[in-house]
């Protein structure tokens, strides 16, 4: 059974510790599609912004 990633916003520790996480990652087709040169991420608190922007950081580091 996976861990809940309660207080975890790295999505590194979230695929390297195995952790259940909901895939967000069509979101950077979406991003990327656009083009634009800024984008607003508004949402309440506790919906994953922070873990949303490690994401796209983990992805545009890889090789």
């Amino acid at each position: 059974m996976k861990k809940l990633p309660i207080g975890v916003d790295s999505f590194q520790e979230l695929v390297r510790d195995n952790y259940l996480f909901c895939d967000k990652t069509a979101i950077l087709a979406e991003f990327l599609g656009k083009g634009d040169k800024v984008t607003l991420i508004t949402r309440p608190r506790r919906w994953g912004k922070t873990l949303n922007m490690s994401m796209l950081q983990y992805f545009f580091l890889q090789k």
